[in-house]
């Protein structure tokens, strides 16, 4: 039987697998005897639920307690509509939200496109109990000076999830155009959880 725990790391809008504080974090985390895997979700730059979900399922395969979840942005979201839909019995054993959000975002660009994934996103429903019958334990880390994911997003994450909350002081939205590499905070959450 296979012990090692797993880790998959699912970028945002617009995101890949080689952004931001993702390749520090997969090398981190190999040195500590995990296995990473950062799947390149389809068409990043138009995020749909329906192309996002089934990519992400078929990168990630059986769920145990042994597979931990990291999200960025959209990622988060991708990832708790995924532990929606598992099937019985399937539970992940844990995972750590950075900058998600389920009630708003804000200062994005107002065109068609952007407004259309929006009302996607934040207007199709998710069933949380559910969520939380698929997950062990959460962490979700959020930056007091996000332009895009207000703070008051991280009560659905403690109410609806029974994430723990991490307030980080000026990451932005913890991206790699700000300068954000490495994120200390998510590494010791994975360790944490995974313990």
């Amino acid at each position: 039987m296979n012990m090692q725990n797993r880790v998959i790391i699912v970028h945002g809008w617009d995101g890949y697998p080689e952004n931001g504080w993702f390749p520090w974090l997969k090398r981190e985390l190999e040195a500590r005897g995990f296995l990473v895997v950062i799947p390149q979700l389809p068409f990043p730059q138009e995020p749909r639920i329906v192309r996002w979900i089934p990519a992400l399922q078929e990168a990630v395969g059986l769920v145990d307690e042994q597979t931990f979840f990291i999200g960025h942005s959209m990622g988060c979201q991708t990832i708790v509509r995924l532990l929606s839909e598992l099937p019985e019995g399937q539970i992940a054993g844990g995972a750590v939200f950075v900058a998600g959000f389920f009630s708003r975002l804000t200062n994005l660009e107002d065109n068609q496109i952007t407004n259309d994934l929006l009302k996607e996103w934040l207007k199709t429903p998710i069933d949380f109990p559910l969520v939380k019958n698929h997950l062990k334990k959460s962490i979700a880390i959020f930056s007091d000076n996000d332009e895009y994911v207000p703070l008051d997003n991280q009560d659905v994450f403690k109410n609806d999830i029974g994430s723990s909350v991490i307030i980080e002081h000026k990451f932005g939205h913890f991206s790699e155009s700000q300068g954000i590499t490495e994120v200390q905070s998510v590494l010791e959450s994975v360790l944490k959880l995974a313990k």
